[in-house]
C-alpha cells in the first residue's frame, strides 16, 4: 500500500532541520579535529622560535682568536647551478646577489654541460661584486657516475661517452679537480685519481623531507623561520662519511671531503608568462637560503690573496672544512697538528716521531669529537679549545657538535673537518 509523505509530517517538516543539525555537528567535529591536528605544528613553530633565539645567542657569544697556524679562513659554497645548464631558473645576477647577502668570499659553479656550449666558460668566472667565482661542471659518465669538475670546460659535454676512469685521467692531465658527486649513487669505486668526495649534499638530504608535515610546518613557520625548517630533516651523512673514512684509512689515497649546496633555485610554485614575468609564486630554495645552510671554508696562508689558483690548491689539498653555518658561523675553527719539528693543518701529513699534538679550536663552546680511521677515540664537552696527544699512526679528523641546540638538531654535527694524516 502506498503512503504519501503527507501521511508522515515529520518527514516533511522536521527532516531538513534534523539534517542541518547533523551536518553542523559533523562540521564542528571536523573543525575540532583540524584544530587538534594543528597543535603539533603550532608547537613546532614555537620550538623553531626557541631555536632561532638560541642561534642568535650563540653567534653573539662567538670569540675568534688569532690563528696561530698562520692561515686565514675564507668561506664560500660549492656546487651551484644557474639557468645556463638547465634544471634551474636562477640567473647569474641572482647568484651574485645571494653571495653578497651571505658575505661569501667564493662560489664554485658546477653547471650542467652541453654538447655544443661551454657552460663552464659561459657562467660566472672571476670577481663579481667582490666575490670570487670559478666555473665548473657537474658531469655524468657513460656508466652513470657523476663528478664535479673544477674548473670545467668544453670536454665536459662529451663526458657521457667516456668511462669514469678515462674522464678522471683526462681531467688530471688538464690540471682539473674531480670530486665524486652523489656517492650513494656512484658506480665507479674501482676508479682512481679523483681528488675527493662530496660527502654531504643538501639536495640529497632534502629528499628525506616528509612533504605532508612540511606543508603544515610551512603554513605555520615559513614566514618567520624559512631557513630553520631545514632543522626538521637535517641528518648526518653517515654512510658517505663511512666510505670516505674507509678509503682514507686504507693508506692508498688521500681524499678530500666537500659539501655540496647543489643550489638550483628551482623548487616552488610560480604563475607567470613566457617572458619570465612572475605574477604569483613562492620559491622554497632561493640561493640566499641554500647559501646560508652549509658552507665550505678554505684556509690560505695569511697574506696570500684569494684567487682561482689559491682556492683550487686549498680544495685539492684538503685545507678546508665544511660547516652548517645556519646554526652558527663556524669561521675561525682550527684543527692543526704539531710535533717537535713540524706544524701542519687539515689535509697535511705529519710524521708521528715521538708523538703528535692535535689542537682544535672553535669560536663557541662545543662538543669536540676526535675520530681516528673512522672511529671516535676521544671527546671533549663544552670546550672552545682542546689538545689531544696521539701516539698512534692514523687518519685523524674532527666533528664538532653544538650541545646548546639539542634537541633541535638531534645529534648532528655542526663542523666536519678534513683529516690530518699521522704517518
Amino acid at each position: 500500500m502506498f503512503f504519501p509523505f503527507t501521511h508522515f509530517p515529520f518527514l516533511t517538516s522536521s527532516f531538513p532541520s534534523v539534517f542541518m543539525k547533523l551536518w553542523k555537528k559533523i562540521l564542528l567535529v571536523l573543525l575540532a579535529l583540524l584544530l587538534v591536528s594543528q597543535v603539533p605544528f603550532a608547537y613546532r613553530r614555537y620550538r623553531l622560535g626557541q631555536l632561532h633565539g638560541a642561534i642568535e645567542r650563540l653567534n653573539a657569544e662567538r670569540v675568534v682568536t688569532r690563528n696561530e697556524s698562520g692561515y686565514a679562513d675564507y668561506r664560500g659554497v660549492v656546487h651551484v647551478h644557474s639557468n645556463l645548464g638547465g634544471h634551474s631558473t636562477g640567473t647569474l645576477e641572482d647568484i651574485v646577489r645571494a653571495a653578497q647577502v651571505n658575505g661569501l668570499n667564493f662560489v664554485v659553479m658546477t653547471e650542467h654541460p652541453s654538447e655544443i656550449l661551454d657552460t663552464a666558460g659561459m657562467t660566472l668566472n672571476g670577481m663579481h661584486g667582490g666575490v670570487l667565482f670559478v666555473g665548473g661542471n657537474e658531469i655524468s659518465t657513460s656508466d652513470g657516475s657523476r663528478l664535479l669538475l673544477v674548473p670545467g670546460g668544453e670536454a665536459a659535454g662529451k663526458a657521457g661517452s667516456q668511462t669514469t676512469q678515462a674522464f678522471i685521467n683526462q681531467a688530471k692531465a688538464a690540471g682539473e679537480l674531480a670530486f665524486v658527486a652523489y656517492p650513494q649513487e656512484f658506480r665507479s669505486w674501482s676508479a682512481n685519481g679523483y681528488d675527493g668526495i662530496e660527502v654531504y649534499n643538501l639536495y640529497t638530504n632534502a629528499k628525506r623531507i616528509n612533504y605532508f608535515t612540511l606543508f603544515f610546518d610551512g603554513l605555520w613557520s615559513y614566514r618567520s623561520y624559512p631557513e630553520l625548517l631545514f632543522a626538521r630533516f637535517y641528518e648526518r651523512p653517515a654512510e658517505s662519511l663511512r666510505r670516505w673514512d674507509e678509503l682514507n684509512s686504507s693508506g692508498n689515497v688521500r681524499l678530500v671531503a666537500t659539501a655540496g649546496n647543489d643550489a638550483h633555485a628551482n623548487v616552488g610554485i610560480r604563475f607567470g608568462d613566457e617572458t619570465g614575468r612572475r605574477f604569483l609564486g613562492i620559491k622554497l630554495d632561493p640561493y640566499e637560503r641554500s647559501f646560508r645552510i652549509v658552507r665550505t671554508h678554505v684556509l690560505l696562508h695569511e697574506g696570500q690573496q684569494l684567487s682561482a689558483e689559491t682556492l683550487l690548491f686549498a680544495l685539492k689539498n684538503g685545507h678546508s672544512y665544511f660547516s652548517f653555518d645556519l646554526f652558527c658561523d663556524a669561521g675561525g675553527f682550527s684543527f692543526t697538528a704539531s710535533s717537535t719539528t713540524e706544524q701542519k693543518i687539515m689535509g697535511d701529513e705529519i710524521q708521528l716521531g715521538d708523538g703528535v699534538r692535535l689542537d682544535v679550536s672553535a669560536p663557541v663552546a662545543s662538543r669536540i669529537v676526535l675520530i681516528r680511521d673512522g672511529s671516535p677515540v676521544q671527546t671533549e664537552n663544552s670546550a672552545t679549545h682542546r689538545e689531544f696527544a696521539v701516539n698512534q699512526k692514523g687518519v685523524y679528523r674532527v666533528e664538532v657538535y653544538l650541545n646548546q641546540l639539542q634537541p633541535f638538531v638531534v645529534d648532528n654535527p655542526w663542523i666536519i673537518s678534513n683529516p690530518i694524516y699521522v704517518r
